[in-house]
């Protein structure tokens, strides 16, 4: 590429992104890409602007919203100071906190904290808590430190159905928004939401959403141990722990999930998955992993099978996993068969948005508000 056309195109990215900032400000939605799924994004500090996110989603009130924030310019800093940056959004700051986001930030990490008063309620679901990340794709990072703020950007999808890796995904959600902005980063390279960790409670860190940054993964770098929802730290019981964590986005128990019903098998057991569908298994689509030969269609004579592959590796299964799931839905098959996840903390997340996917899918998921 020439300079002049490079230096063309840097100048038409950021005319757009000055146009998004704009829009953000006085009020209206920008769609943008993050590294694990585009958000719908509103200006955290606009109650009207918020209400706009749960009204073009179909998202209940009382679903707390993550808030983003920009990175700040590094220069020759070794480290960030993210203290003033969290000073608006936070009530307290702990020595766990700064080590995880001084590892992990930004990137696909989020952290629950007790939120300062000033945070708006419409964002909490009233709760007093706030999630906050720093996304760690480019354009996300640019629109946050140009806007100066806080984003709440949940994905920017209808509520309850397939995250979006894609601009094309997020203009096909809300075709005839007008007047939604949708930025173009490419395909999202993560491909699954971020892992939330609680740390309101003041006491230990808690995953309440598990993502690509796994517990292994944060204690190697970190030497913080976090613990599950059902766990407790001195084994001694006040009630139930997971009945006291703090609400967050993803939680629900049908959440990412196609039109067509979908359902997992377990290894060499496509048949016993087929059996619980006896009206609905004349066209098939079953995926299957690389690394396996072709299933065939021997003992299936009533059903047309098409294998799709998917991934063995667990970071390329959850970068494609999304994008699978809304062409499979858009062929419209009776049925979508994937496999069950291997058991392993690094399938912890594909694994929890596939059980949420099967539990919402097929025709009535198109509501998910009772839930």
């Amino acid at each position: 590429m020439s300079k002049e056309i490079a230096d063309s195109a840097s100048l038409q990215s950021s005319v757009v992104i000055n146009e998004a900032v704009q829009t953000l400000r006085d009020g209206g939605l920008v769609a943008f890409p993050t590294e694990t799924v585009y958000g719908l994004g509103a200006d955290a500090k606009n109650p009207e602007a918020i209400k706009k996110i749960f009204s073009i989603k179909g998202r209940p009130s009382h679903h707390p919203l993550i808030v983003h924030i920009a990175a700040p310019d590094k220069f020759d800093q070794n480290q960030i100071d993210w203290v003033p940056i969290l000073a608006p959004w936070v009530r307290d700051l702990s020595e766990d906190a700064l080590k995880l986001i001084h590892a992990f930030w930004p990137g696909p990490l989020t952290l629950v904290f007790k939120k300062d008063k000033s945070v708006l309620s419409e964002l909490t679901g009233g709760q007093d808590t706030v999630a906050i990340r720093a996304p760690a794709h480019p354009i996300a990072q640019e629109l946050l430190r140009k806007f100066k703020g806080g984003v709440v950007a949940p994905s920017a999808n209808r509520f309850g159905k397939v995250s979006p890796t894609s601009a094309a995904d997020v203009r096909s959600e809300f075709e005839g928004e007008l007047e939604l902005m949708v930025l173009d980063g490419g395909d999202c390279e993560v491909g699954i939401e971020s892992t939330i960790i609680d740390l309101s409670s003041g006491d230990h860190p808690v995953l309440l959403r598990p993502g690509l940054i796994t517990p292994k993964v944060i204690f190697a770098k970190t030497g913080i141990k976090v613990y599950q929802p059902n766990e407790s730290k001195d084994n001694t019981s006040n009630g139930n722990l997971a009945d006291a964590l703090p609400r967050v986005s993803g939680s629900l128990k049908a959440h990412y999930a196609p039109t067509t019903p979908l359902r997992l098998y377990a290894p060499g057991r496509v048949l016993d998955a087929l059996s619980e569908f006896p009206d609905i298994k004349s066209r098939v689509a079953v995926a299957v992993w690389d690394s396996e030969s072709s299933l065939g269609e021997d003992g299936h004579p009533s059903v047309h099978f098409e294998e799709v592959e998917v991934p063995s590796d667990s970071t390329a299964f959850a970068s494609h996993l999304y994008r699978a799931l809304r062409d499979l839905d858009q062929q419209e098959w009776d049925l979508i068969l994937f496999p069950e996840p291997p058991i392993g903390e690094e399938w912890d997340g594909v694994r929890d948005r596939l059980q949420r996917a099967c539990f919402g899918s097929g025709p009535s998921s198109s509501s998910q508000d009772s839930n």
